[in-house]
């Protein structure tokens, strides 16, 4: 199984889904004919730890208890490792009857995460009992994860493993020393599997995706490890934490670990230095890559070289994961967040970068933002063909900064026509062109889930952000989403530059009713954080907010502390915008007065308390355009035509009965109207290749010799069919 290049994920991003950066990475490889094997180490590790091996080595391993909840989980050892495989098995989906066993709570050892359960027992009047179990399986790990922490490995987390050593580090001092320590029981099953596997595959480059701080520290063992016992194999780190954190790096001690550090996209960057190990590039035609030159630490940009087209870097190539082993768990009852941690997802993007690129917290001046390209709808469609062929796996998140609606439409109809079963969600931008028929197109097309940013719901902190929206605007595409049947969750920030207190209170008052309005299912309280290639963190000044410190430091440099002037302590409500959201969420005082969540004043809202309810109502459906694509979901109605008699007159009527797969539905319209609807819905069929226009069925309809098209088209019974697939986009 020898492979030119070995592609690591290390320790530990989620457990339920392989993070996808490899896979995109392989995919290139493949389209340029250089082997690959890809690897997620943070599911083998955690397969590794978990298991009735894993445990036995664990507690031989431990130091003495400081709690009494680890004193606890000692004594119940036993329990703990004979449970164990079976629980890891019903994760992986693979033992489903033992739901039943573990809902009864005497098969499994309970320790202190299990007290948070008499809070959420409410939350599973929803859950069936493979949820709940799931949970509390979920649960059962998350004791086992804290007594790791404490008795074994301080930075163990199950996505976040040493977080605290990276997040923020502007010195490398303390990784360096952490890294000089012996190896942890965790560390050692890393080493071990990592071994195993350059034993098998004997690569000449190993390539290393890190895309948070939580996979850092591990990053860097497996790079010191390579480095001690393969000195002739080059290391190369890349992904998310390189291209934000590591852009003014100038510590040569990095590359004690490391040979090269690339950023932004890889696939220019790991050829070209394929082409460099194997003598046919020179150093200076790196691309976008950091090296140790005469002992520092020099850029190879290399301009010349261009970077792959998104139709050019080929499908994302799955294999060599262990798909069938991965962990369902539900942490936590969010429905959103819960989708994060439950299920196999392919991963796909739309679009490199982002359309809109303008929001000023966010990192607009990098690549990975700022060079928007969006794929073809049928080439994203015959990517998301081949993986499903791959994974047998048909549910799909595209992971896009903000998903473009004219694409999300395009791929809508593409999927349709092709009559793929697909589940799939992304994230978007809360912008009006999220009409009602656009997202009933979209539900029909598979999707079941959005995310996306409202930020600060005020709209003069909108406006600094420059996100392009008004709370108004985000009711209404909530609404529209909502009734289509797909679930929304909204990103909420507080703590943005010159925020003040009663702008936090009015912005948890419109999200209250808009939960009471049920038109928001699931929503997360973000803290503002200003990053270095934000234009917050660009220009501070512009934003009233001074930088702490100005040093940059020769490790990481991407989060900034700063001072706002305006002097909020923004920290003072985090805790109570969360314990609102969570009972929020689940339907629960949303009467109560806002100040019942803060144990300090806070001031009145001065939202009014019908401002949602009345932006909702001033959403008429605007008329369509002349250029807007009609296009037809449903099946082909039966027709008949039957005589109406009234006062003794008599006239030919068309009867068009709809059949959809909950209901049937009904219009009679004048014998030539309902010859010509029918006539035209066939036209209008997703499956046919031509799309119409409003325009173009007009003069179809003025062709027929009938009268009053306006008349007939939005009025009933006509514009009841938006419910049965009638829809104009």
């Amino acid at each position: 199984m020898s492979a030119s290049v070995f592609l690591i994920t290390p320790p530990f991003t989620q457990l339920n889904t392989p993070y996808p950066a490899t896979a995109y990475l392989k995919g290139f490889l493949n389209t340029r004919n250089i082997t690959s094997f890809q690897a997620d180490l943070g599911i083998e590790v955690t397969l590794a730890l978990f298991s009735h091996q894993g445990l036995q080595q664990l507690f031989a391993r431990l130091n003495t208890p400081q709690t009494e909840n680890a004193a606890r989980i000692i004594a119940l050892q036993d329990d703990y490792i004979h449970t164990i495989d079976d629980v890891v098995q019903f994760l992986q989906g693979k033992n489903p009857t033992l739901a039943h066993r573990i809902c009864k709570r005497d098969f499994l050892p309970e320790a202190g995460r299990f007290a948070q359960l008499e809070d959420l027992e409410w939350a599973f009047g929803s859950m069936g009992t493979q949820d709940k179990a799931k949970h509390l399986a979920t649960l059962y790990l998350e004791d086992l994860s804290d007594l790791i922490t404490e008795c074994a490995d301080e930075h163990f987390g199950f996505s976040r493993y040493a977080e605290r050593l990276a997040r923020s580090a502007n010195s490398f001092d303390e990784l360096y020393a952490a890294l000089q320590q012996d190896l942890t029981y965790v560390d050692e099953l890393l080493i071990r599997i990592l071994e195993e596997h350059m034993k098998n595959i004997q690569p000449r480059l190993v390539a290393i995706s890190v895309p948070f701080p939580g996979n850092l520290y591990t990053s860097l063992r497996c790079g010191q490890w390579i480095k001690k016992h393969y000195p002739d194999v080059k290391v190369i780190m890349g992904g998310g934490f390189a291209n934000t954190e590591l852009r003014s790096l100038s510590d040569p001690r990095v590359f004690e670990f490391f040979d090269f550090i690339t950023l932004d996209d890889g696939e220019a960057p790991i050829e070209n230095l394929v082409a460099f190990i194997e003598g046919k590039k020179t150093l200076q035609e790196l691309k976008r890559t950091f090296t140790l030159v005469d002992g520092a630490v020099t850029w190879f940009s290399n301009t010349a070289c261009t970077d792959y087209k998104q139709g050019e870097v080929g499908t994302p190539d799955y294999s060599d994961f262990l798909l069938d082993r991965y962990i369902s768990a539900i942490e936590v009852v969010n429905p959103m967040h819960r989708m994060w941690s439950d299920g196999r997802w392919n991963k796909l993007t739309m679009a490199h970068g982002c359309y809109w690129g303008k929001c000023t917290f966010c990192d607009i001046s990098l690549d990975y933002i700022s060079r928007y390209e969006p794929l073809t709808a049928s080439l994203l469609c015959d990517r998301m063909e081949e993986i499903m062929a791959q994974t047998g796996q048909n549910g799909f998140h595209f992971v896009d900064e903000a998903a473009p609606p004219a694409l999300m439409r395009a791929l809508a109809i593409e999927i349709l026509k092709r009559k793929l079963v697909v589940s799939w969600w992304t994230n978007i931008r809360f912008e009006k062109s999220f009409t009602r028929d656009l997202c009933l197109l979209l539900r029909a097309s598979g999707c079941i889930a959005v995310s996306g940013g409202l930020e600060v719901a005020s709209d003069r902190l909108l406006e600094l952000i420059q996100k392009g929206i008004t709370v108004a605007q985000v009711a209404q595409v909530n609404r529209h989403l909502t009734e289509a049947g797909i679930m929304v969750h909204a990103y909420l920030m507080y703590g943005f530059p010159t925020q003040t207190a009663q702008e936090t209170i009015d912005s948890l008052e419109m999200v209250r009713q808009m939960f009471k309005a049920g038109i928001l299912q699931s929503a997360f309280w973000h803290q503002f954080a200003m990053t270095a290639h934000s234009p917050v963190g660009l220009y501070p000044e512009r934003f009233h907010v001074k930088k702490e410190t100005d040093i940059i430091g020769s490790f990481a440099n991407n989060d900034i502390v700063h001072i706002d002037e305006t002097g909020t302590d923004h920290d003072a409500f985090s805790f109570g915008l969360k314990k609102s959201l969570l009972n929020y969420m689940h339907g629960i005082c949303l009467d109560d007065p806002l100040q019942k969540w803060f144990e300090f004043k806070v001031p009145k809202t001065r939202v009014a308390p019908d401002f949602i309810v009345k932006s909702l109502s001033e959403d008429a459906y605007a008329p369509s355009k002349p250029t807007s694509k009609v296009i037809w979901l449903g099946k082909r109605p039966a027709v008949e035509t039957f005589t109406k008699s009234k006062k003794g007159q008599q006239w030919e009527m068309t009867s068009l009965t709809f059949q959809t797969r909950k209901e049937k539905h009904n219009i009679s319209v004048s014998q030539e109207q309902g010859i010509w609807l029918a006539g035209i819905l066939e036209k209008l069929s997703v499956s046919n290749g031509k799309t119409y226009t409003l325009q173009e069925v007009r003069e179809s309809y003025d062709a027929a010799g009938l009268e009053d098209f306006e008349l007939f088209w939005d009025n009933k019974p006509v514009n009841t069919l938006h419910r049965f697939g009638l829809l104009k986009l």
